[in-house]
């Protein structure tokens, strides 16, 4: 079994990994659930979004990305990609040791709040396609109505911290449009790079639907089981956040500034 974490412990910190920034939004509730959490993310920008690329692609980025955090001596790992988590997590469970967290799309609890048996759920192309989203639909949907909506290029507007230009906006309404006119009164945030896009969905939702993000149901999930592994930090000062990219340059920085609002610890290169 590679990636051993014998060197790891309660102080140890917790590794998440995203194709891109997207991820953030889930290291964000991560911060605010367990505060004195150190965090080490990596973004791997280079080969941002996952969802055009092949399930062996994502396979082989995802085992690169575990395998550089395992050298940190992570104590647990989050996959805050949710077609990184369709696609290859019992693969990194079956290949690692430490513990991993996953991200799928919030279909059953949208389905449990719909009052018109229709939901809506936006995520990427590969995510939609996967095995393991169609079993969840399988799972989950039964008799309800699932509407199902590739958002080609938002990942590439948020990776460019263009949150409300008019070709995002315009991105946003043909992609919402098709949901509500099918009267769908839950829409599923599928990819973890579209929670930053929240304030300008909710704008042309006006009330029709709400929003169902999974980010701090990935959190409680994260904290339950660092208990259950007798892993949570002893620590009471806040954790460090360390971010590391595989496409590293200033306009990266300038986006992870922009979406974390609190002191980082570093920005770093990922030559993985």
């Amino acid at each position: 079994m590679s990636g051993a974490r014998s060197n790891c412990s309660p102080t140890s910190p917790i590794g998440v990994f995203d194709s891109g920034v997207g991820g953030l939004s889930i290291a964000k509730a991560l911060q605010k659930a367990q505060p004195s959490e150190d965090i080490i993310y990596v973004a791997d920008s280079l080969h941002a979004p996952y969802g055009e690329k092949s399930e062996d692609f994502v396979s082989q980025r995802c085992h690169r990305i575990v395998e550089f955090l395992a050298s940190k001596q992570v104590k647990l790992v989050v996959v805050a990609c949710n077609t990184a988590t369709l696609n290859c997590i019992s693969e990194l469970r079956a290949n690692f040791s430490m513990p991993f967290v996953g991200a799928e799309p919030g279909i059953k609890p949208a389905l449990a709040a719909s009052l018109t048996g229709t939901i809506g759920v936006m995520a990427t192309q590969s995510t939609l396609e996967s095995a393991k989203y169609q079993r969840l639909l399988a799972r989950y949907a039964g008799k309800h109505k699932v509407i199902n909506q590739a958002c080609n290029g938002l990942v590439e507007q948020i990776e460019s911290n263009d949150f409300d230009s008019d070709k995002t906006i315009g991105l946003l309404r043909k992609y919402l449009e098709p949901m509500l006119l099918n009267n769908a009164d839950q829409i599923v945030l599928g990819c973890t790079h579209y929670g930053f896009l929240t304030p300008q969905i909710n704008v042309l939702l006006q009330d029709r639907a709400q929003l169902v993000n999974t980010s701090a149901a990935i959190a409680r999930q994260t904290t339950n089981l660092l208990e259950a592994h007798n892993l949570l930090t002893p620590n009471t000062v806040r954790g460090k956040v360390s971010v590391y990219s595989s496409g590293y340059d200033q306009r990266f920085e300038h986006s992870v500034q922009a979406l974390w609002d609190t002191p980082l610890a570093s920005i770093d290169l990922f030559a993985g």
